[in-house]
């Protein structure tokens, strides 16, 4: 299998979709125990909701699931919240903290290095050459990184989690005006809830590749699986009429995206 999938653009903004894909290579399926088979805690349908947002836009969606390694963390396995319950690079347990490997089968150091090599570095190379591709059009990129998770995870943090989770880690990944962008619209979606830099302040993709002042930017949207699936729950399905009301605010988002961008180029 191939560790990602990319569809080239010319648009300054590309999406990273780190965590949608379900494929699970044989070798490590067989480790997983019943609850590891459920893949309860994919990004379900994210690529699909983004799907013809955005004309021209570059995309880059690792394929595999995040149980054989979390594309959205370092490498080196260091933790994004200290001090907080969070998913590790090789995911030991769920978002519930229930284990999803069977007994004896949980994977060990060698598991890390080969998984790496397998998953994490190409999808990472692959994300890596289209942003340059597209700084050498633009002179800027602006990498948009698409999430979702469900809204209620006690084992993660307390409450409901807002619809529309941005993260920056606190201005440091992208030029004000992008952050601006974004949040500007999602805090004017009627009937939707947001928050900049709360439980959610950007993953390892969006700190590492963030770097405005080379002219790269970076952004993390995570939504509240509530906002466009059926239930939360098996089978995770998508709710086309909640899509739909949901799409038309993210193609804004984009759009926005764009116009910034145009906006740095010019200055």
């Amino acid at each position: 299998m191939s560790a990602f999938e990319v569809h080239q653009g010319t648009s300054p903004v590309i999406l990273g979709l780190p965590h949608t894909g379900t494929e699970v290579p044989e070798d490590i399926w067989a480790r997983l125990n019943e609850n590891g088979r459920i893949l309860a805690d994919t990004d379900w349908h994210i690529h699909k909701l983004y799907d013809g947002l955005l004309d021209n836009v570059t995309t880059v969606r690792a394929t595999f699931h995040r149980y054989c390694i979390d594309a959205n963390r370092d490498p080196a396995g260091v933790s994004l919240y200290p001090g907080q319950n969070t998913t590790t690079l090789i995911p030991e347990t769920d978002f519930d903290g229930l284990a999803i490997w069977k007994d004896g089968e949980q994977p060990a150091e060698a598991d890390i290095a080969d998984r790496i090599s397998r998953f994490h570095k190409p999808y990472h190379e692959a994300l890596a050459a289209e942003i340059e591709r597209v700084k050498a059009i633009h002179g800027i990129a602006i990498l948009y990184d698409c999430h979702s998770i469900r809204s209620h995870i006690p084992f993660l943090f307390e409450g409901t989690l807002p619809d529309f989770n941005i993260g920056t880690d606190n201005g440091k990944t992208c030029a004000p005006v992008i952050e601006a962008a974004v949040f500007g619209v999602a805090k004017q979606a009627e009937g939707y809830t947001s928050i900049l830099n709360g439980r959610f302040k950007g993953g390892w993709t969006t700190r590492y590749y963030g770097q405005p002042e080379t002219g790269v930017h970076a952004i993390q949207m995570e939504l509240a699986q509530s906002t466009h699936l059926a239930t939360e729950a098996v089978p995770f399905a998508y709710d086309e009429a909640k899509a739909a009301k949901l799409r038309s605010h993210l193609k804004n988002i984009l759009q926005q995206l764009e116009a910034a961008a145009a906006n740095l180029k010019s200055k």
